[in-house]
């Protein structure tokens, strides 16, 4: 082992350790081969030339070398062992005193873990650290390599183990210190991490800290100030941080822990005048406002007041604006709570100068007040008044300056936008139309208008403009980006993955999109390959995104150290909690649906097998087999070819400095079709369902996609499970209606049980019924038609009672169809003027549409509601409106035919021409407004 090395290969093998640490990789290898000449069973430096390996990426030579390294370790101790046993009558003693000395490294053990953890194999990791620690029990580098891993894998319990002994041994490290104290906090033992900062403390000189130092103790007073907070020592927390005031450095961060612990003490009149102090120093910050609210008395969560909290609120803001003339929240927060004649002056106020000043995100600004009833209705009748008067006199009403030119599109703008939140299509592509006649050149109007084609069931237009939009500024991301998007949409993969890849490296610029996690990206590819049928390739993305997440969790690893060493405590702890919510992201829950949809699909229309294949083809003419034969030969070559040139990239790179190889992956399944070949489609499912349910447990679509997933599964209890969670989220909801009558008319026709377990499960869903009210004393029909004298007129609520009538009853296909076809298309209540706003909306219609002609199977019907959504939606390819680009005449049709890249009909060698010269002005020679 290493102590039994002569010197000169002593020192080589801590030049071996040297190298490895300042990654100087060759130069430590060549020190290993040096000694294994002469000492080729020489574990230690076995290991160690492994872990070298494993940086230069031979990872497969790494492994092998570690493991020699442990079997020689492995086979000297048991020779040893065997020869005492021969020679010696008191072998066991003899060998417990050779394991004192040594015997066995813990250095090959050490270095077997790090190979682990450099694969993310944190669990076999652990497992070597710990190995390592029976031989050398006090080692402090491994001490300190298995309490990371700790923290990563929330082994917390174990973390708060290692940190004392890391403590123990080392007591003179602030580090340890601060690592115990954390360990306890995270292990929801923050009374006991008070406890060791204070002993901390107690170590310290009355001069602490040094100068170079005030930053990380600050940081640590803070972080203990918070400890209080949170155990609710709330007075013990001021007198605290009263008393450390001089040593933080952060006085921001000291104010708003300050203010937090005056609310909480109820000293709101010393709260208050601080939040005046904080948001004299940041007058748009609106947790201050909040703050403040909250000590005058004044906070909702909801946002409901009586008119005399309005009256004191209204007062407390025109205060407010006096002392913060230049402050956009104190002018914007009263908007939310003000009503009436009163909103509308305030939101006059408000609206005029950012209409002169031209803020295109004012829509954005305005869109959460369209949830607060009859604000929407009263900022159209104020932004029509603007329109017509800046129209017609060129500046707004009551006042006697000139508005510019601009203030007119800008209002147009507005009002466009506006019109496409609350449905009213038509009118909104007329006032963005005006707005383009009116000032051609400005990019924002081409992105609302492609918007409101999307909006309106245009998606092929809706690329075509987007795309106009991208070519007014071809250095913009953000217009290329919304290209791409609305690319996608419409199913234009190839264009969208071209235009994509203006704005990536040169190279492999398709896995330059994953290397950079562009999770809206490869979300939207998977929606359109989902929507095309390929399912390979739609699987590939989605679990794309899931690697991100992987990625992302694993990024935290080197936080562990680092945040301990700098004393970022109050974010590391924050940091944590996030990753343990990381899951229940919108892009992540979008993305595991995704997967469990195309493993369902999978199951329910598995691929051919070959010996189908064979037989299709055993049908075909000999001509149609020649022409398909020569096509798959074709398809081959080109895949041979392109894995040639990735080969020859690959070889090219060479090693750099660090004898570290420059390799680019090559993807050996770029259409996801190994995704594919999965035994049990809804066991990988299962697997996703999962983090879902750990992570969404109050999302809809967890239970329903639940539900979907156990009912084919015939795991009856678990899907029973799915149908109350659905029950309990919204048991109003059309699809939780659905699942319930699918459900119980599944167990009604289901055979009489017979094992005890059958009788079991049978008993529990007797007696689980009765406590469902919707089915209490009820049959399903009645049940059924109970639910449609709650909602009848709603049309999703009418399209699921026809749905799951047609199940109860085939027989009754006419009657649901009549059912469906009476839907009502009211007019919402509103106070407004320009065009009734109808309640249907185009998602619901195209969902009618399929259960028409799939479910019901009745392509009359289908036809004629495709007839009746078209004259409602005239801008729907799905329905082909007549004004939509669907309709070969129409004003959008002839737009995506002369757009140089807007429709997918276009040929490819035109768009590459068009794509390759984004950057340069000769672009723009063929724009078109």
């Amino acid at each position: 082992m290493g102590a039994s090395l002569p010197p000169k290969e002593a020192n080589l093998f801590k030049l071996i350790v040297k190298s490895y640490e300042t990654k100087q990789y060759k130069k430590g290898l060549k020190a290993a081969d040096a000694i294994l000449k002469k000492f080729p069973d020489h574990g230690e430096t076995l290991s160690m030339k492994g872990l070298t390996l494993n940086c230069m990426d031979r990872k497969s030579e790494a492994y092998e070398l570690v493991r020699q390294g442990l079997k020689v370790c492995c086979i000297w101790f048991c020779t040893i062992h065997q020869s005492l046993i021969f020679f010696s009558s008191d072998a066991p003693s003899l060998t417990f005193a050779l394991l004192q000395n040594d015997l066995k490294s813990h250095v090959c053990w050490h270095v077997y873990g790090l190979l682990y953890r450099s694969d993310r194999e944190y669990r076999e990791a652990i497992k070597c650290y710990r190995n390592a620690l029976r031989i050398d029990p006090d080692n402090i580098e491994i001490l300190r390599d298995l309490s990371l891993l700790q923290a990563q894998m929330r082994d917390l319990s174990g973390f708060v183990e290692t940190r004392q002994q890391l403590l123990t041994l080392k007591s003179n490290h602030r580090m340890n210190w601060i690592g115990f104290a954390v360990s306890h906090h995270l292990n929801s033992n923050a009374s006991k991490a008070i406890e060791i900062l204070e002993a901390y403390e107690g170590t310290l000189e009355d001069d602490y800290p040094p100068e170079n130092e005030r930053i990380e103790h600050g940081e640590m007073v803070l972080y203990k100030v918070s400890l209080l907070e949170e155990c609710g020592f709330f007075e013990r927390a001021f007198e605290e941080l009263q008393k450390k005031e001089p040593k933080i450095v952060d006085k921001l961060g000291y104010k708003e822990q300050e203010v937090s612990l005056l609310v909480k003490l109820g000293r709101l009149e010393e709260a208050e005048k601080l939040y005046q102090t904080l948001l004299s120093m940041n007058p748009d910050n609106y947790k201050y406002y909040e703050g403040l609210q909250r000590c005058v008395g004044l906070y909702s969560e909801n946002g409901d007041f009586s008119p005399d909290e309005i009256d004191r609120l209204d007062t407390l803001y025109k205060t407010l604006r006096e002392q913060f003339k230049w402050s956009s929240a104190v002018k914007r927060i009263p908007l939310d709570f003000l009503q009436g004649d009163r909103f509308r002056e305030a939101a006059d106020n408000y609206i005029r100068p950012l209409l002169t000043k031209g803020v295109p995100s004012l829509f954005s600004d305005l869109s959460s007040l369209y949830n607060h009833p009859g604000k929407a209705d009263i900022l159209e009748q104020l932004i029509l008044e603007l329109e017509n008067s800046i129209r017609t006199t060129g500046q707004y009403p009551g006042r006697a300056e000139k508005e510019p030119p601009s203030t007119l599109m800008w209002t147009l703008f507005l009002l466009a936008q506006h019109y496409d939140r609350r449905g009213q299509h038509e009118i909104a592509l007329s006032k963005i139309n005006e707005a383009i006649e009116h000032t051609p050149t400005v990019i924002d109007l081409y992105s609302a208008k492609s918007r409101i084609l999307k909006h309106a069931g245009d998606l092929a237009a809706a690329a075509a403009f987007a795309d106009e939009a991208r070519c007014m500024d071809l250095g913009d991301r953000y217009v290329n980006s919304e290209c791409v998007k609305r690319m996608l949409q419409a199913d234009q993969m190839v264009l969208a993955e071209k235009t994509a890849v203006l704005f990536t490296k040169d190279g492999d610029q398709h896995n330059n999109l994953h290397d950079m996690q562009c999770m809206w990206y490869e979300l939207a590819s998977a929606e359109s390959c989902f929507r095309q049928g390929d399912l390979g390739l739609s699987l590939k993305k989605f679990l794309a995104v899931e690697k991100h997440y992987a990625d992302i969790t694993e990024d935290q690893f080197d936080f562990h150290s680092y945040c301990l060493r700098k004393m970022t405590l109050r974010t590391y702890v924050e940091m944590l909690q996030f990753q343990d919510r990381l899951h229940s992201h919108a892009y992540f829950r979008k993305a595991a649906a995704g997967a469990i949809r195309c493993y369902i699909k999978l199951h329910d229309s598995p691929p051919k097998s070959t010996a189908e294949e064979d037989d299709e083809m055993s049908k075909l003419l000999p001509a149609q087999k020649k022409k398909l034969k020569q096509k798959q030969r074709k398809a081959e070559a080109r895949a041979k070819k392109a894995a040639e040139e990735k080969n020859e990239e690959t070889s090219a790179s060479g090693p750099s400095k660090s004898g570290k190889r420059h390799t680019k992956p090559v993807d050996p399944d770029p259409r996801g079709e190994k995704l594919l070949q999965v035994e049990d489609p809804l066991l990988e499912a299962t697997k996703y369902l999962k983090l879902l349910q750990k992570n969404s447990p109050d999302s809809l679509e967890t239970h329903l996609l639940s539900f979907e997933l156990y009912m084919r599964k015939q795991k009856i209890l678990l899907a029973f499970q799915a149908l109350k969670q659905l029950l309990r989220l919204d048991a109003e909801h059309p699809d939780s209606h659905r699942c319930l009558i699918k459900f119980f008319h599944k167990v009604g026709s289901m055979n009489t049980p017979v094992t005890d377990s059958e009788k079991l499960v049978w008993s529990v869903l007797e007696a689980e019924r009765q406590t469902i009210s919707q089915l209490h004393g009820k049959s399903l029909l009645e049940a059924n038609n109970l639910f449609l004298e709650k909602h009848e007129g709603s049309l999703m609520h009418r399209a699921a009672v026809g749905e799951m009538m047609y199940i109860l009853d085939p027989n009754r296909r006419s009657e649901v169809v009549k059912l469906i076809e009476g839907s009502p298309n009211n007019p919402a209540p509103r106070n407004g003027a320009l065009g009734p706003i109808r309640e249907w909306t185009l998602k619901d219609c195209i969902a009618v549409h399929k259960l028409l002609g799939s479910v019901l199977d009745d392509q009359d019907a289908a036809l004629r509601w495709k007839v009746r959504c078209a004259e409602f939606f005239p801008y729907s390819t799905y329905f082909e409106g007549s004004q939509s680009s669907a309709t070969p005449n129409s004003a959008l049709n002839q737009i995506c035919k002369t757009t140089v890249n807007g429709s997918s009909s276009h040929s490819q060698g035109d768009h590459v021409e068009h794509v390759a010269s984004n950057g340069k002005l000769e672009a723009f020679k063929d724009l078109t407004i």
